[in-house]
């Protein structure tokens, strides 16, 4: 019974026991994660290098079976410099297997299809197109008053190309399609980006802030100074690659520094490297229409 266990129960029945300590986790301050690398960097650029490297000697291997095939009727190294479809066919061939080398390697590092790694969103650029345009507009207008305050010399390497008709047809048709898509595609998606990571990289080691993380799509974030300074530095090589062209006058350089300028101001505002690739084809076709006017459709090209 119940009565009867309580009435013999003794008080050593029922000592406390001591109540256990509770145990506290050791206080400490988590170090924030490292944000997601930033791609394209200068790691991608050597190895874009490497890759466009290794296409150029391919392309050469197909311009010396083309010499020995004795196509257009050129049989000399020296013929081939000068002849329009050997230096086009060329450099369309370097085109394509450098982009194909690309399209190949690049996803597998950046867990991404290639076109998505360098942003090229033809989407946003379509909405805009109107607004890019009147950009490469604008860069025409560069054109004619550059022309204007520094000419370049009368007899520049590029004029020596459109001395024939179908010379001038095709170089318009490769400067309004492969040559912009191409440059921008490394100048743009992967000089501009890379130059862009490696001022903010440099800021945040020597002021110890955060980097920064992608933003609510995914995408990287740089600071204005990194990405004014990386415009800058894309654009010198942008434009020395070019001077050949002009015999390497301060005019036409400076003229595509700026053109330069706009086209990176473009790439980034948008986040869309189709945005200045139609910037980039639009300007070269303004000029080619303008040099079609003035030289009767490219009839009288010592009009120019």
């Amino acid at each position: 019974m119940i009565g009867d266990t309580n009435e013999h129960s003794s008080p050593s029945d029922f000592s406390i026991q001591p109540v256990p300590e509770p145990q506290f986790l050791p206080s400490f301050t988590a170090e924030p994660p490292d944000p997601p690398m930033r791609f394209p960097n200068f790691a991608d650029v050597g190895l874009a290098a490497i890759v466009l490297i290794f296409a150029g000697v391919l392309s050469a291997g197909l311009t010396q079976l083309a010499l020995h095939l004795h196509l257009f009727g050129v049989v000399t190294k020296e013929q081939a410099t000068t002849e329009i479809h050997y230096t086009l066919g060329s450099q369309t061939a370097w085109y394509l297997l450098s982009l194909t080398g690309f399209l190949f390697l690049f996803p597998n590092f950046w867990h991404t299809s290639f076109f998505s790694g360098v942003e090229w969103s033809f989407a946003a650029a379509f909405r805009m197109r109107w607004h890019l345009f009147r950009a490469a507009t604008f860069c025409v207008v560069l054109a004619i008053l550059d022309s204007i305050a520094m000419p370049g010399p009368k007899d520049a390497p590029i004029d020596e190309v459109f001395r024939r008709k179908d010379a001038a047809w095709l170089m318009a048709l490769f400067g309004t399609t492969f040559a912009p898509f191409f440059e921008e595609l490394i100048f743009r998606g992967f000089l501009l980006p890379a130059f862009c990571t490696a001022c903010d990289w440099a800021a945040e080691r020597m002021t110890h802030r955060p980097a920064l993380w992608p933003d609510a799509e995914g995408r990287t974030q740089w600071t204005l100074p990194a990405m004014a300074v990386g415009s800058v530095l894309t654009s010198i090589p942008f434009a020395l690659m070019h001077s050949w062209q002009n015999g390497g006058s301060i005019g036409p350089f400076l003229l595509l520094v700026g053109v330069s300028m706009v086209l990176c101001w473009v790439r980034l505002g948008t986040r869309s490297l189709a945005a200045s690739t139609i910037v980039h084809a639009s300007y070269n076709l303004l000029l080619f229409a303008l040099m079609f006017a003035g030289t009767d459709g490219f009839k009288h090209m010592d009009k120019m």
